[in-house]
């Protein structure tokens, strides 16, 4: 898979982006920018969409080595869904409704408890372990808007 990638013969969708991030150890936006490059906020250099084209990611700030974070503002399609396996250990995502409600649950398998659903209105936000799987949902029918902002572990 990654030879296609590089040679172009393949696009990864925003799973198999994740998946190699994890294996690497590396942020997402590793992927989406130049980190030294200045882009401004709408370029289709860094934008990225699923195989569906129901999320939309945008990077408004690539992985910064000095503050270890990253961010995203994200874009859900109505009555749409997306699940994420869980990243490597110590990655914390902040989620922030920035536009819409939408929905995210998390999974603690370890705890036994099973996924629930949790409502965020526009103007809320959580803040959670990313190390478990989870997923965001949007059962409006408009497209939701939120900002992610992902913390990666002190090296």
């Amino acid at each position: 898979m990654l030879g296609q990638i590089e040679r172009g013969e393949s696009s990864p969708t925003v799973v198999r982006l994740w998946n190699i991030a994890n294996g690497f150890e590396l942020p997402l936006s590793y992927f989406l920018t130049d980190l030294a490059q200045k882009l401004p906020a709408k370029t289709s250099i860094n934008k990225l969409e699923n195989s569906e084209q129901d999320i939309h990611i945008l990077t408004l700030f690539p992985y910064d080595a000095l503050t270890k974070i990253e961010v995203f503002q994200i874009t859900l399609d109505p009555q749409r869904s997306h699940i994420s396996e869980p990243h490597n250990t110590g990655v914390v995502e902040h989620i922030i409704a920035v536009d819409g409600t939408m929905e995210y649950f998390l999974t603690l398998a370890h705890a036994g408890i099973e996924q629930e659903w949790h409502i965020l209105k526009q103007g809320e936000s959580v803040k959670f372990n990313a190390n478990q799987q989870h997923g965001y949902r949007n059962m409006t029918g408009k497209p939701v808007t939120i900002h992610n902002i992902i913390s990666y572990p002190q090296a």
